[in-house]
């Protein structure tokens, strides 16, 4: 007979059985399933950056053999040297870890400022414009270009790094705001009220409390902007005209034109300046994962 005392832990052995019991067959069948498929989707995902990479040791007739050759014969390390040293990638390197740096700086600090007004202060018509905030995101891109080429020329800014980086200190974007508006709010209420017991304001509110339990959060908006601002294209083409100014995407499109049948050069330079981004996602890619998944379990 079941003694009283043994009543509370029942439940805890029952979920130890279960545990312990054998996998059916239907979910051994669904776990290798998934297994397979994870794999194959990760075949696919990667055969691009190994084509990339093997390409980049090729010559110029193994790139276009078919059928395609996937192991270079003989490898052509050269490529790289005569890549990076043809045009001033060190330069475009910098300009370009300058520019990410910066739009990280702001982005973190401005959209986290204006994603804890949305999600922890309450004043009239937040969710309004909360709303015209995320309204924003339906905008293209190319409706924009006009608009803010005439203001940034007027004030002179163009053939600078200014256009690329001081917008991103206003808001940081809607995508952001809205990431760390959902991540603020998955935070206890109870930790605030006890900081304002204690008389504490609301920017040491933001600042002691909120900012960093946001980590993984913030760490995901800093990957986000650095990503966007390193693989960056239309903007550095747009506003900056001297070579010294260009960043590594602007360098290898003009390193195209001037090396016009030269694919081996040019997917040599492209592997070399895709590995601050390999690097980064693989230091970071906990931090990462943990701030996606956790941004989504309060609405």
């Amino acid at each position: 007979m079941t003694t009283t005392l043994d009543q509370p832990n029942a439940p805890l052995l029952t979920k130890r059985r279960a545990a312990n019991r054998p996998h059916s067959t239907s979910d051994r069948v669904w776990n290798w399933t998934s297994n397979i498929l994870l794999v194959v989707m990760a075949f696919v995902m990667l055969m691009p950056f190994a084509w990339l990479v093997t390409s980049a040791l090729k010559s110029q007739i193994q790139i276009f053999q078919y059928p395609p050759v996937w192991i270079p014969n003989p490898i052509q390390w050269e490529n790289f040297t005569n890549a990076l040293t043809y045009k001033p990638f060190g330069l475009y390197f910098f300009n370009s870890m300058k520019i990410a740096l910066l739009n990280v700086v702001a982005v973190v600090f401005t959209a986290s400022f204006c994603a804890y007004g949305f999600a922890r202060i309450r004043f009239w018509g937040r969710d309004f414009w909360f709303g015209v905030v995320l309204a924003t995101l339906f905008l293209p891109y190319a409706i924009t270009i006009v608009p803010s080429f005439i203001i940034f020329t007027r004030l002179g800014w163009v053939d600078t790094i200014l256009p690329l980086t001081v917008p991103y200190f206003f808001g940081g974007g809607a995508f952001n705001i809205f990431l760390l508006r959902q991540f603020f709010r998955t935070i206890p209420e109870e930790l605030a009220d006890a900081a304002r017991i204690d008389g504490c304001s609301e920017f040491g509110i933001y600042w002691r409390i909120m900012m960093p339990l946001a980590k993984p959060a913030l760490i995901t908006v800093a990957i986000f902007t650095f990503l966007t601002a390193w693989n960056d294209l239309l903007g550095p083409v747009i506003y900056l005209r001297s070579p010294e100014n260009f960043t590594v995407a602007a360098g290898l499109a003009s390193f195209r034109s001037v090396q016009d049948v030269s694919w081996d050069l040019q997917l040599a330079a492209s592997t070399a300046m895709i590995l601050p981004v390999i690097i980064l996602f693989f230091l970071a890619q906990r931090y990462f994962i943990q701030g996606i998944v956790m941004t989504g379990l309060k609405g």
